[in-house]
């Protein structure tokens, strides 16, 4: 019989299982990686794109021709599209980040030859309809004017202004950039970023060789051939200085906190230890950030850092709404925690807790097929391979005390962070 007055046993986290998936490249350039889960009725197909960019390095286009994807082919109206996927109960989503553009699609095994023909049709076949396109553009010069009065909202939007500079990572939307947006130009960016060239094909589910002989008569040659490889223009990040930077708003009750800088990212030996600090400072709900500012002082519901991965560099940020009349406190409190980052090494029950944490976090991530897509995804496009993840539970099973205090001396420096606030600093 269980007893229930005794805890469960203490199991060690060791390393990952992680499925390695089967890699198909195909005559026309696109390159697919297969996750086999036999047991499942759903499949998900998931086409990633690098972003291409015009000379004008101007990100609104590849996010404005990512929405504008379903809205229209050659073929199908936008309502028509939605009316079919609906049907057969699948899925469709335009994805966009800084660097990718994705168009996933999750379907039931036997309505694969149904709804995957309609992503070869939006991929080789949208027309991006004026009126659908003046529509978003409407809407979404109405949604920013709205979001602009927010002041975490103008806050984030400072941040990146001043982290990542004229950079592609830096340019926010204004109402004049989406007025400036023209079909034709959209249709030009169309035609060079979704090409079989510079797309890769994530494939997991039930995958057999039906569908894998349907994947192939619509994606191979019949998308067109081989154009050679797409090589997004390179950049190089420059490290912003240190300042503080107010935008008043005299009528605020409430100041929006964002401060970072950049950071090293997933292709840099100290990534790992890196995330272990930042979850240490403001990573989780038991972070010192969370446990002072939030528990302690009751400056804030809610304040958290992260360290971000991208292409060309990474960053690392502190975000948190807080009262006019707390601002300069809550700056001086996140200050005095990073001092006491780097002037002390923290306990090794402090070290246990978020290792125990991170490793159950990484274990726990896992709890799919779908999951063990998204690992792979994340090392691919950084240049590595699943290794990557041995290395990092062996960072994260051995680092130290001495360890994070040193990570922190070196990575961790209050001075240098840019800090924005969006309200007032009484």
């Amino acid at each position: 019989m269980l007893n229930r007055f005794a805890a469960p046993e203490f199991q060690t986290i060791k390393d990952l299982t992680l499925v390695h998936p089967e890699s198909i490249n195909y005559t026309n350039g696109l390159k697919a990686f297969v996750f086999q889960a036999a047991e499942l009725d759903l499949i998900k197909f998931e086409f990633v794109f690098d972003n291409v960019f015009d000379d004008a390095e101007n990100p609104l286009l590849n996010t404005v021709l990512c929405s504008m994807l379903k809205e229209g082919t050659n073929t199908y109206t936008s309502a028509e599209l939605a009316e079919h996927i609906d049907f057969y109960g699948a899925y469709l989503m335009p994805e966009y980040s800084f660097d990718h553009t994705a168009l996933t699609l999750y379907t039931m095994h036997k309505y694969v030859d149904k709804v995957l023909p309609l992503v070869k049709d939006i991929l080789t076949n949208s027309i991006i309809p004026q009126k659908e396109l003046d529509t978003y553009i409407r809407n979404n010069k109405q949604s920013l004017l709205i979001s602009l009065q927010k002041n975490d909202f103008v806050a984030r939007r400072l941040f990146y202004q001043h982290v990542f500079g004229p950079t592609r990572y830096g340019v926010v939307p204004t109402p004049e950039a989406y007025d400036a947006i023209g079909r034709e130009v959209l249709l030009e960016l169309y035609y060079k970023q979704f090409r079989p060239s510079n797309c890769t094909l994530f494939i997991a589910g039930n995958v057999g060789d039906a569908v894998l002989g349907l994947v192939e008569d619509l994606f191979s040659d019949s998308w067109g051939a081989s154009s050679g490889s797409v090589h997004p223009h390179p950049f190089q990040l420059v490290l912003p200085e240190g300042k503080l930077i107010l935008e008043s708003k005299a009528e605020a009750i409430q100041s929006a906190i964002r401060m970072g800088g950049l950071m090293v990212n997933r292709t840099h030996a100290d990534f790992p230890a890196v995330q272990f600090v930042n979850t240490l400072l403001g990573g989780f709900f038991g972070s010192r950030l969370m446990a002072n500012i939030r528990e302690d002082k009751g400056y804030t519901y809610s304040i958290g850092s992260a360290v971000g991965n991208l292409k060309y560099g990474g960053f690392f940020t502190i975000a948190s709404e807080v009262g006019t009349a707390v601002t300069k406190a809550t700056l001086a409190e996140i200050e005095n925690e990073f001092e006491n980052l780097q002037q002390r090494q923290p306990s090794v029950k402090e070290v246990e807790l978020v290792r125990n944490y991170l490793l159950g976090v990484m274990l726990g991530s896992l709890e799919s097929i779908f999951s063990h897509v998204d690992k792979f995804k994340a090392v691919y496009f950084s240049g590595l391979d699943l290794s990557y993840y041995s290395y990092y539970n062996k960072v994260i099973q051995e680092i130290t005390p001495a360890n994070v205090q040193d990570i922190a001396i070196r990575y961790f420096d209050y001075s240098k962070l840019v800090k924005i606030v969006v309200g007032k600093i009484d």
